[in-house]
């Protein structure tokens, strides 16, 4: 692996480093340091329920964000100059990954329409829907989710049976979507339906698959949030019955769904090189609140060794994207570096969550609201939370079978 940077991705770096110094702390300052979370006070529905209201406190907050990126050119840099991206490399990819994760910047409004559906509706859309959604989706003004994952068809994509069948101009909808995330909010949504409904039975379920663009505000759509283990409602279920959307809102041509999903999902991995000096600070932060919290728990030998195995699986976590990067710099395929790295996330991240409970002692399990909880029971929201990740961009058992098969070859029972 080659570590040194060329002098135009030194530059890259140097350049985001001084946007991130001048214009960073004036938006803390504005904003707070932290992001209001759902449950919070002040931040529940009419109701009392931590909803869509709560949610959006937070949501606000991202919006300023990502437009206050976009000022600088820095909320979409992989999107081409004309549409207000930067065209950047994978190298700088990375770099923008780690110095946002370096510097703790907050959320982005619209990451899925920023990092997967506006490079999709750039290199796929007709000149019409460019010019309809893509300015939208660069400053915040809309928000958008994607949604592909059904009952039937979760690790297996390609099962997917939503239908849509044309009439006239629209095409009418038919099923149901699950695990979207924040459909609730979204006001648009890049979604994969099923138009040939004989394409399973043949053996063929790649094919018959096509990408439509969908106002979720429209008839015949019911989204329904789904609370999940933390008491928060960020995924959904979405329902169609006879919802009319369309032909002109269909991204690429009839059929071409899975080919537009594969550019889309190509996308979820930009990215994953911050992880580790994301994890890197959440270890950090743990062991110094430890000191204040509950000092005895450092001169524990077990957590000790905990520490210092946490600490060396991150180191080579990071030099295993690394390695995945120099593949790509040199033309090679990144395997199996790309699921043996969204197995160390998985593995990493319930691993931190487990620690930081053991060593901040009986009151970081203490959930939000609970008068001696530690940090605000951030802690304990992050344990339950981090369960997503033996599922959420594969699950653990699919990408260890991908690996097992495809990688080490192992022979089949």
């Amino acid at each position: 692996m080659d570590f040194a940077l060329a002098p135009e991705d030194e530059a890259f770096r140097d350049e985001l480093r001084q946007w991130l110094d001048d214009n960073l702390p004036k938006f803390l300052a504005e904003w707070g340091e932290r992001e209001p979370e759902a449950g919070a006070p002040g931040a529940t529905d009419a109701d009392g329920d931590t909803g869509q209201h709560g949610i959006m406190g937070a949501m606000e907050r991202r919006r300023a964000w990502q437009r206050c990126l976009n000022q600088g050119r820095w909320a979409a840099i992989n999107w081409p100059a004309e549409w207000g991206g930067r065209e950047a490399t994978v190298t700088q990819n990375v770099i923008y990954s780690e110095e946002m994760a370096r510097a703790r910047t907050p959320g982005i409004y619209n990451a899925n329409g920023l990092w997967q559906i506006g490079p999709m509706i750039i290199r796929w859309g007709t000149d019409e829907q460019k010019a309809q959604w893509v300015p939208n989706i660069l400053d915040a003004v809309d928000h958008w989710c994607q949604g592909f994952t059904e009952p039937e068809a979760g690790s297996d994509l390609a099962n997917l049976r939503t239908l849509a069948v044309q009439d006239g101009d629209d095409y009418v909808l038919d099923g149901q979507k699950i695990w979207i995330s924040s459909a609730h909010i979204a006001k648009w949504g890049l979604f994969l339906v099923r138009t040939d409904p004989t394409a399973i039975e043949r053996g063929a379920k790649h094919e018959g698959i096509t990408a439509l663009i969908v106002d979720l505000e429209a008839d015949g759509i019911d989204i329904r949030p789904i609370r999940d283990l933390t008491g928060e409602a960020m995924f959904c279920e979405v329902f169609f019955t006879g919802a009319r959307v369309p032909v002109a809102y269909r991204l690429g041509d009839e059929g071409a769904g899975w080919q537009v999903a594969m550019g889309t999902l190509g996308h979820e991995r930009v990215g994953t090189a911050g992880l580790a000096i994301t994890m890197r600070a959440d270890l950090d932060g743990m062991v110094s609140l430890a000191r204040s919290e509950n000092p005895d728990a450092l001169r524990d030998p077990e957590l000790r060794e905990r520490i210092a195995r946490a600490y060396t699986d991150i180191e080579y976590t990071r030099l295993l994207n690394y390695r995945a990067l120099s593949k790509i710099l040199k033309g090679e395929p990144n395997w199996p570096e790309v699921p043996l790295a969204k197995l160390q996330w998985s593995h990493l991240a319930q691993t931190l969550a487990e620690l930081a409970c053991d060593l901040l002692g009986p009151a970081a399990v203490l959930g939000k609201g609970g008068p001696d909880a530690v940090d605000g029971g951030s802690w304990n929201r992050l344990y339950l939370f981090q369960r997503y990740t033996s599922i959420g961009a594969g699950t653990t058992e699919v990408q260890k079978n991908i690996i097992a098969d495809k990688a080490i070859k192992l022979p089949r029972r």
